[in-house]
């Protein structure tokens, strides 16, 4: 299974858990990185404004790096433009290591996720990790456009919001 790494937004190990629980929904052949930024209702809204033209705060937003299509293997000689250097330090020097595919970056909005679970009576935790989860999969392709691409996404969310512990119930 190729590793999915999360940068930015959450502590490592929160990161880490949402990582593992999302790479189980995607084939790719090398390492993808997606960039996650927790942002103030007035970062969101101007990134909406920016990005769609909608002048609203909303909960997330996502930034998909190419065009990756919903379970299709991601191949990175098919998105050679967002392959991007892994660096490291070798006898004092930097050097390539390796490289990861950039999948694209989200943006949460912590206060619509707050509100967000006070209506739908759930915890904080559970709607940040959905909303996490949400825009990783737009960022892997999926979308909710039509009835059919709604409920595999659904489908998706839900399977990995169950490993991650953060069900309904949650």
């Amino acid at each position: 299974m190729t590793k999915l790494m999360i940068e930015g937004g959450l502590p490592a190990a929160q990161r880490k858990k949402l990582a593992q629980a999302v790479s189980e929904v995607f084939d790719a052949d090398m390492p993808l990185v997606l960039e996650l930024s927790v942002v103030s209702e007035e970062e969101i809204r101007a990134l909406n404004a920016e990005s769609r033209g909608v002048d609203a705060v909303t909960d997330v937003l996502s930034f998909p790096a190419s065009d990756y299509r919903a379970g299709e293997p991601i191949r990175a000689a098919e998105h050679a433009d967002c392959v991007e250097p892994v660096m490291g330090m070798r006898k004092g020097e930097w050097v390539q290591k390796g490289a990861r595919l950039y999948l694209g970056s989200v943006a949460v909005c912590k206060k619509r996720a707050a509100e967000q679970a006070e209506e739908y009576g759930h915890s904080f935790a559970r709607e940040m990790g959905y909303l996490i989860v949400h825009g990783a999969l737009h960022c892997l392709g999926y979308d909710h456009m039509t009835e059919e691409d709604k409920r595999v996404m659904r489908l998706r969310e839900e399977e990995i919001m169950e490993k991650l512990d953060l069900g309904r119930e949650a």
